[in-house]
């Protein structure tokens, strides 16, 4: 099969119901593909509950790929990345990690909030993300040698990092990237109503809601409303609960415990619902 042959395939999926529902806002699209194209690992930045989840997932299934995420946390370790030797029915056998599997199957290795992950994580993502995109395995001997179709995208959310916590430079620059923020108003509308069910009338006033919601300057908030947020509160609303008690459950208390700051952010809502 020839590569534009090949190309032809990844871009027509066996079933178009498949790929998750993603509204473009920008060339997004246009950039990760090209980046998939050109062997480029991608990295994506932006805010809690902005859609790069979902947009990672969308261009996988765009592109059929298969796709192996990874939440990062304080104790992910490179062999949980990698893999490791087992005890299987009473032998020992090596059982390959995401990143592994990605590379070996020409998949979408995602790790998200690479920042949470230990260092000894991104000095191996180091060889499979320069011009040798090589992955060695130190425990079985083996240099894996990344198909074309091998990606790798990372992502993390720029509001939580400090000095402990932030890709080196000489990670940051291996990848291209894509900074991610809130939908536009009418957008972030059409979002919420395609995946919650409720009308983009009702839809509406919730999205404004939540701007003022995210301009309150004043509030000491560690995050501010996310987009998933909105559509948790537009399926309470869906299912007939009180948009004020929708609000409250999905807006209010995932975000802070703070009485008085509870209080201000009702009376917002209070005054766009009554």
């Amino acid at each position: 099969m020839s590569q534009f042959q090949h190309q032809k395939e990844l871009q027509r999926p066996s079933i178009l119901e498949e790929i998750p529902f993603y509204k473009p806002i920008g060339n997004e699209c246009v950039i990760f593909e090209t980046a998939y194209r050109q062997q480029l690992p991608l990295l994506i930045k932006g805010p809690t509950g902005c859609g790069k989840t979902r947009f990672i997932n969308h261009m996988a299934a765009r592109l059929s790929r298969s796709l192996h995420t990874v939440s990062c946390h304080d104790d992910l370790t490179a062999a949980d990345l990698t893999g490791r030797y087992l005890l299987q029915g009473g032998e020992t056998v090596w059982v390959d990690g995401p990143l592994t599997r990605a590379v070996r199957e020409g998949g979408i290795c995602y790790l998200d909030e690479v920042v949470e992950a230990r260092k000894d994580v991104t000095v191996v993502l180091h060889p499979v993300t320069d011009d040798r995109r090589i992955l060695p395995l130190e425990r079985t001997g083996e240099i894996l040698k990344a198909p074309d179709e091998f990606m790798l995208v990372v992502s993390y959310n720029p509001g939580y990092q400090n000095i402990l916590k932030s890709l080196k430079p000489s990670t940051r620059q291996r990848f291209v990237s894509i900074s991610f923020d809130f939908p536009p108003l009418e957008a972030e509308v059409e979002i919420v109503s395609s995946e919650s069910g409720l009308s983009m009338e009702q839809c509406r006033p919730l999205v404004n809601l939540a701007n003022r919601l995210r301009e309150l300057k004043e509030v000491d908030l560690e995050e501010v409303v996310s987009t998933r947020l909105l559509v948790y509160c537009a399926i309470l609303m869906k299912t007939g609960l009180d948009p004020a008690q929708a609000a409250e459950a999905a807006l209010v208390e995932p975000l802070c415990d703070d009485l008085d700051i509870k209080q201000g952010l009702l009376e917002l809502i209070r005054a766009t619902y009554g």
